[in-house]
């Protein structure tokens, strides 16, 4: 997907802003249908994409992934045990599968460990390192500065209605997700 640059954006009568390019190409896509619910979707792409951009560079080169920084993050505010991979991949909405190789990644970093788990010597917990605390330290201000930059000109209210717009898109994601694994293929319930 092309990286939308302002002057590549209209307005709606209404003033709110879209991407002519998107319209377009949804419009072809939908056979004419509504496209409002395509265009935002493509929107939430864009504007994910773009504070990926933000948080990498922000990285410094670090090459931290999104997944691997939410679980370092995680794992920052744990008790001194740390969390279990399936604590991990529960608050993060993903696979343990997916964790363990994020974990490994930190781990091979040096930014995380695994220890024994001191309530069940089967299972392994996460911890950070100091070396992971220190990396969070030097990320924490230029991430600060971005996403600052990024959200100019967002009131608190506009700020705390987006969060909650997009967490329930990913809301309605989880609930049709689980409605499909539970085997069902007609129209999902609403709620």
């Amino acid at each position: 997907m092309k990286h939308v640059h302002n002057s590549d954006l209209a307005r709606d009568p209404d003033g709110s802003l879209y991407d002519p390019g998107v319209r377009d190409s949804m419009q072809a896509f939908s056979a004419g249908g509504d496209t409002r619910a395509l265009e935002t979707a493509a929107a939430v792409r864009s504007a994910s994409q773009a504070v990926d951009r933000l948080r990498s560079h922000g990285a410094g080169g670090r090459g931290l992934s999104a997944g691997a920084l939410d679980v370092l993050a995680r794992l920052s505010t744990a008790v001194d045990e740390g969390l279990s991979i399936g604590e991990l991949a529960r608050a993060a909405g993903v696979s343990s599968r997916n964790v363990t190789g994020l974990v490994d990644t930190l781990e091979r970093d040096g930014l995380a460990r695994r220890v024994q788990d001191p309530r069940d010597r089967r299972s392994v917990r996460a911890t950070i390192t100091p070396a992971g605390r220190d990396w969070l330290d030097a990320f924490r201000q230029p991430t600060q500065r971005a996403m600052s930059a990024v959200f100019q000109g967002f009131t608190d209210d506009d700020l705390a209605r987006f969060r909650d717009l997009c967490l329930r898109v990913v809301e309605n994601q989880q609930r049709i997700e689980q409605y499909l694994n539970a085997g069902r293929h007609d129209q999902p319930p609403a709620s």
